[in-house]
């Protein structure tokens, strides 16, 4: 099985390059992060014509998450539980829930796409958010794998941290800014200590997942690598292979962020229809 992420950066003005990627690349699951778009606003007939059925959550033109996949998704979930809200101005704990977390299951393997809230500034109340955001979610992995320790669990998405030196062109031109200071590594590497790992870099060491479209930064290989699958045991013992997909990110309109993909030692309902090779 091959399950991938990829911020989008709107749906609506990539699908067409998102579904021939799926097809050309073999992928049976993709989670999506900044879609853009409401559920009702999504293109989903692109995706059914390719064989694809779609679980989206998006309340506006912000954010938003969503999975595309050619196998049967089971127990969808918008929003993890005690995920923590957003309102500029406003504090408390009623604020309004952004759409930036859905899970479901396929094949007994439990996927989560992520879009982690950006920071903004450091001090800024988002950057508290942030913080606040990745403590909960950290705290409910310890909930769900205290639960059940085998399940094959995996955290998909943009986590708007780079949690090394390396994993940025120039640390130095990110000194205090968002996305490296240490209570956000803090907040990446808890994801570790409860569990979870990295299951892309031991495959692929090296390589950015982002680029900004200002200043020439793809061409000049200024990137940041901020995408990542973080999965249990579990599920990183299934794992066979992996890649970052640079070359999405050229071409006519591409998104800011390319996909990263894992392939899993699973069987699924698919393979039987695919051909034996000898």
């Amino acid at each position: 099985m091959r399950v991938a992420t990829w911020n989008v950066n709107s749906v609506r003005s990539r699908a067409s390059r998102i579904v021939d990627w799926l097809v050309r690349t073999d992928v049976d699951v993709l989670a999506m992060q900044e879609i853009k778009c409401r559920p009702d606003q999504f293109p989903t007939d692109l995706f059914e014509e390719a064989g694809y059925q779609v679980e989206a959550h998006g309340h506006n033109q912000w954010n938003g998450v969503a999975f595309a996949s050619r196998l049967p998704m089971q127990d969808v979930e918008r929003d993890f539980p005690g995920q923590p809200g957003f309102l500029k101005g406003h504090e408390g704990d009623d604020l309004p829930v952004e759409a930036r977390a859905i899970g479901v299951t396929v094949e007994g393997v439990r996927l989560w796409s992520l879009y982690v809230p950006n920071g903004r500034e450091v001090g800024d109340p988002h950057y508290t958010y942030k913080l606040d955001w990745l403590r909960r979610l950290a705290d409910h992995t310890s909930e769900w794998l205290d639960a059940d320790p085998t399940l094959p669990l995996a955290l998909m998405g943009d986590w708007n941290v780079a949690p090394r030196d390396d994993d940025v062109w120039d640390v130095s031109v990110f000194a205090g800014h968002t996305h490296v200071t240490p209570p956000e590594r803090a907040a990446f590497h808890a994801f570790e200590e409860r569990g979870l790992r990295d299951v892309v870099r031991p495959l692929v060491p090296t390589g950015y997942t982002y680029w900004d479209y200002k200043q020439l930064r793809f061409p000049r290989n200024e990137g940041m690598r901020i995408d990542f699958i973080m999965a249990s045991s579990a599920f990183a013992d299934t794992v066979t292979d992996a890649a970052i997909h640079r070359n999405e990110r050229k071409g006519d309109g591409p998104s800011d962020h390319v996909p990263v993909s894992v392939d899993l030692d699973v069987d699924t309902a698919l393979d039987d229809d695919r051909p034996m090779i000898f």
